[in-house]
């Protein structure tokens, strides 16, 4: 799913790529400045000098006009939804317990795809380099990825699920700038079945696994 693309009709009049522009060109100022929970719609429409309804009807949600500024080729959260919902379906009540292998395969195919990388690289590297960029990135994650995963994986929003989720995103993230951002090997190389086969029973942990520690003998 493209962010940012809402119906249209045949053509875009030149108005049109203008309002877009400037909703966009105020988003990414508002979302650098004030992160992603910070911003508001009225806010970004504010400084369009716009009505907010028009940044609703060109984007829909705050996050796809936070995909849309950022220029992600998909909107995280409605990935996550689609695909392991659209798993869960299929597997019926096998999905809970192949959910870490299915999570991990899904993420490293998404990232498989040019445009995609690029943009989590990106999105990486801002937050690496600025604490605008940290906080930006984890309040994105944390209002979006994490509330998709928690729904779909069933995790409740109490705070072992809470913790649950987060210890995924860090293993996700990780496993990313590990692979893409340092180059590790033979991470960097290693095929996408042989990482799903590794990671994927740690992730199974951190979702449905005992995360208590073991005691001393």
């Amino acid at each position: 799913m493209t962010a940012g693309e809402p119906r249209r009709g045949p053509g875009r009049r030149a108005g049109e790529s203008r309002t877009r522009e400037a909703i966009l060109a105020a988003a990414r100022r508002r979302f650098g400045e004030q992160g992603y929970d910070g911003a508001t719609i009225r806010g970004i429409a504010a400084d369009a000098g716009v009505n907010p309804a028009l940044v609703h009807h060109f984007y829909g949600t705050k996050e796809r006009l936070f995909a849309a500024a950022m220029r992600l080729p998909v909107v995280p959260g409605e990935i996550i939804t689609l695909v392991l919902g659209a798993e869960r379906d299929r597997l019926g009540a096998e999905f809970g317990r192949r959910l870490g292998e299915i999570l991990v395969g899904t993420v490293l195919r998404a990232w498989d795809v040019a445009d995609i990388r690029t943009a989590f690289l990106w999105l990486l590297r801002a937050a690496a380099t600025t604490e605008k960029g940290v906080v930006m990135l984890r309040e994105f994650v944390t209002s979006t990825i994490l509330v998709g995963l928690a729904q779909v994986a069933d995790l409740g929003d109490d705070a072992e699920g809470r913790f649950r989720a987060t210890l995924v995103a860090s293993q996700v993230v990780g496993l990313g700038f590990a692979r893409y951002v340092l180059g590790l090997e033979p991470l960097a190389s290693a095929a996408t079945e042989d990482l799903v086969a590794a990671i994927g029973p740690t992730v199974q942990r951190y979702l449905t696994g005992d995360l208590a520690p073991e005691p001393p003998p």
